[in-house]
């Protein structure tokens, strides 16, 4: 298993509320349909302010590039992409690998 962490930092004078309602109404059930493993959803409350963090969980590094192709070719997800990137000021993901002991495999 791998798991993607995807950080956004929000442009202002956008916030955490505006971004979630709009991802909750239109980019959740997209993702959920498309990549399947959400293990967790976030925004700051402390520390720098205005940032998403989410985690997926795929079988191998296979599975994700599939996946995410799958996602990028859906007309919803287009549909929902052209609202929510002017909310985005940057964006960036790492793919990280449970260890042995993680509670997360």
């Amino acid at each position: 298993m791998i798991v993607e962490e995807r950080c956004y930092l929000l442009r202002m004078p956008w916030g955490p509320q505006e971004y979630l309602a709009l991802y909750e109404a239109e980019g959740l059930a997209v993702q959920r349909d498309t990549l399947g493993r959400l293990l967790g959803y976030f925004h700051t409350e402390v520390g720098g302010l205005n940032s998403m963090v989410h985690l997926w969980g795929y079988d191998s590094f296979e599975d994700r590039m599939r996946r995410r192709a799958a996602l990028a070719a859906d007309p919803r997800w287009q549909s929902y992409l052209t609202r929510i990137r002017p909310m985005i000021e940057s964006m960036s993901n790492r793919l990280l690998v449970p260890t042995s002991f993680s509670p997360i495999r």
